[in-house]
């Protein structure tokens, strides 16, 4: 027998394993699921064990398959990854992924500076809130929003962050804000990112928590909803001075306080500590460090 298990059927069993469905994992290897269903009969034949419980439009992986593709799934990420590396080591294309806010208020505007130093670069630029993996998916560069600490990744500070408030001048003069403590006048901006209010109210204003409790809020879970609404005069936006630089040149937005609150969290740019990067993507990560430390 080969020592071997037939390695087409391995990837249809790590397909099947990921999604947890035949038919998706047919989906993504652009076959049938009959196709799929006999990749895993001829593993299943090799291997002499059941990996998978029939059931009407289901299947459910036996203990011997969650066992086996722990094993095996580590192994099957790094021959993609090298066979992608390798294929890719000359390739000028680098793929970049950063949060859509990120992505929208501090990169887009320095895009084409990054694109007129290295017209060989080929950018792709993936901007979802979602945390990509680094060692699966076909992304050499990722912004993370987080406090850098992370074993597996190679992280390199490129911008701390902090919370300010913001709001847009037409909204703040009638309201006519000396302390934090006029607060009570407003309407809060809150964001998932950064919902800090209370914190910097108890910092900075002699209000009772059941005071600050009682300020009218609107929440969003995008920080670019939330800077639209206070520039558009529907409240005070607490968010990254990063996200708001274009309003604060323009004058849309002015800030009514000096108060800051410090944060843990910052912008870092991540890779994969163990996987190499590509020339092209080296030239991106050395390029995003001096742009975000000014030395461009």
């Amino acid at each position: 027998m080969n020592r071997y298990p037939p390695l087409k059927a391995l990837v249809a069993f790590d397909a099947a394993m990921r999604s947890s469905s035949f038919s998706l994992a047919a989906a993504e290897l652009f076959v049938t699921p009959g196709a799929v269903g006999q990749q895993i009969q001829k593993l299943e034949e090799w291997l002499g064990v059941a990996l998978f419980v029939r059931q009407v439009r289901q299947v459910q992986p036996t203990e011997e398959a969650l066992g086996y593709w722990k094993r095996i799934q580590p192994a099957l990420a790094q021959i993609a990854d090298a066979s992608n590396k390798l294929r890719d080591s000359r390739n000028s294309a680098v793929w970049l992924s950063m949060p859509p806010g990120f992505a929208t208020k501090w990169f887009a505007s320095r895009m084409a500076n990054l694109l007129r130093q290295h017209p060989a670069i080929e950018l792709h630029l993936n901007a979802t809130p979602l945390v990509v993996d680094l060692e699966r998916d076909s992304i050499d560069l990722a912004i993370r929003y987080f406090d850098g600490r992370a074993p597996e990744l190679d992280a390199t500070l490129l911008l701390q962050d902090e919370s300010r408030v913001y709001g847009s001048p037409r909204y703040l003069a009638p309201l006519a804000l000396g302390t934090p403590d006029d607060l009570v006048r407003a309407t809060l901006l809150v964001t998932t990112l950064q919902p800090h209010w209370p914190t910097w109210l108890r910092a900075y204003s002699t209000l009772s928590d059941a005071q600050i409790a009682a300020i009218p809020r609107i929440h969003f879970d995008q920080s670019l909803m939330a800077i639209e609404a206070a520039r558009q005069g529907q409240g005070l936006v607490m968010t990254s001075p990063h996200l708001v630089e274009a309003e604060l040149a323009e004058g849309s937005l002015a800030e009514p306080f000096a108060q800051v609150l410090p944060l843990a969290q910052g912008y870092y740019l991540v890779h994969h500590a163990r996987l190499p990067l590509r020339p092209a993507a080296a030239t991106v990560k050395q390029w995003l460090i001096d742009e975000a430390h000014g030395r461009t």
